[in-house]
């Protein structure tokens, strides 16, 4: 029952900016902005952030809900796999939100270029993801998280904003994890698809 209601948000969310996108009749679409309204007031008093925090984030949207997409790069070299070091100190693969206007495989080679300034190729998707059954926290709006294994074609680390080095790490030596973004059972799991000949993509 305790998670209940984030479901109940996320729903309430959903349902209203449906509403306020297809909803013709200006009374309804007042009752939509209440709606929309409640979902981030539930949120706000369960979890502690500013009503106005979680409207800017979980209520800025327009056009029928659907999952953000997330993409992720494994980059494995003499059986170490690459790992950005993010501003806190923990560490991920070298990824982020797909841009509206750039395609995923795209994102994939830019995200790379931005956070660790390697230029890649993409070999292979190694897995579609629900990031809601395998990362924590678990985010008030739904997110599908792309991982590709990739080569390095050239480039090297600069100085950027997002990130404050990279570094390559054999499987049994994987420092603390930015869980948000990527997990051991993730990183596993692309050592995995990388020592596999003939791997099938993974899909939840």
């Amino acid at each position: 029952m305790d998670g209940k209601w984030l479901e109940w948000a996320i729903e309430l969310q959903s349902l209203a900016q449906a509403g306020l996108t297809y909803g013709k009749d200006i009374y309804d679409k007042e009752r939509y902005e209440r709606i929309r309204d409640i979902s981030a007031e539930i949120l706000a008093s369960k979890t502690d952030i500013p009503v106005e925090k979680v409207k800017d984030l979980f209520c800025n949207e327009i056009g029928y809900q659907t999952p953000k997409l997330d993409t992720r790069a494994a980059i494995i070299e003499n059986e170490k796999i690459l790992l950005v070091r993010e501003n806190n100190g923990k560490w991920s693969l070298p990824g982020g939100w797909v841009d509206v206007n750039v395609s995923v495989k795209d994102n994939i080679i830019k995200e790379t270029k931005e956070e660790a300034g390697l230029d890649v190729k993409v070999d292979k998707i190694i897995a579609v993801q629900d990031r809601a059954k395998h990362n924590s926290p678990v985010y008030a709006y739904g997110v599908c998280k792309i991982f590709a294994l990739c080569s390095v074609i050239g480039g090297k680390f600069e100085d950027n904003i997002e990130t404050t080095g990279f570094q390559y790490f054999s499987e049994n030596e994987i420092p603390e994890l930015a869980t948000e973004k990527n997990n051991e059972e993730q990183i596993k799991m692309c050592f995995e698809a990388y020592h596999t000949n003939h791997w099938e993509t993974l899909v939840d």
